[in-house]
């Protein structure tokens, strides 16, 4: 393969990938099938593209290429390419669950709504965005007051209980080293 083809293909196969990822999946096979035809079948990138290729067919809806390609991956050449290929080819293969209607939370569609009832656009200004409010006074947090310590309280064993739990812990450790 000449470095013309190898770099004709490898932006065949960038388009593709772009094209899959912005969700157009048909531009994204085709582009992708352009990509696999110049590259070497059994090479890594080859494979990699062909992987790509699976994917892509399986979003745009076409599973039994996906699943004809993935078998044919799960023999190529390359092991971690092989690899992929089986993993693919056992979740396509895979059997499809059942869903209730209750599982499901259905969109709107809201491209149907007009833009000339009134009722539709309440809180939207003909006059430009909103702005908040400003705020006129300023609060500042709240200064403590001064704690009385005559009012604290200083009879507590639980901190008597802790120093002498620590002090046992220490000398065990250091009668252990």
């Amino acid at each position: 393969m000449s470095s013309e083809q190898l770099d004709l293909a490898t932006t065949e196969y960038q388009i593709g990938k772009d094209a899959f990822e912005r969700g157009e999946y048909r531009k994204s096979v085709q582009y992708l099938e352009r990509a696999s035809a110049l590259t070497d079948p059994g090479s890594r990138f080859g494979g990699e593209v062909q992987i790509w290729l699976v994917t892509a067919y399986e979003a745009a809806g076409q599973r039994s290429e996906a699943i004809a390609l993935c078998q044919k991956i799960s023999r190529h050449p390359d092991i971690k390419t092989r690899q992929q290929g089986k993993r693919l080819l056992y979740i396509l293969e895979a059997p499809k669950l059942q869903t209730r209607p209750e599982w499901l939370t259905e969109i709107p569609d809201l491209s149907k709504l007009s833009d000339s009832e009134a009722k539709d656009n309440r809180g939207v200004s003909k006059f430009g965005t909103a702005t908040p409010p400003k705020l006129t006074q300023k609060t500042r947090p709240a200064i403590p007051e001064p704690v009385d310590l005559s009012q604290v309280n200083t009879d507590n064993r639980f901190i008597w209980v802790a120093l002498v739990a620590a002090g046992l812990i220490v000398s065990g450790l250091v009668w252990l080293s």
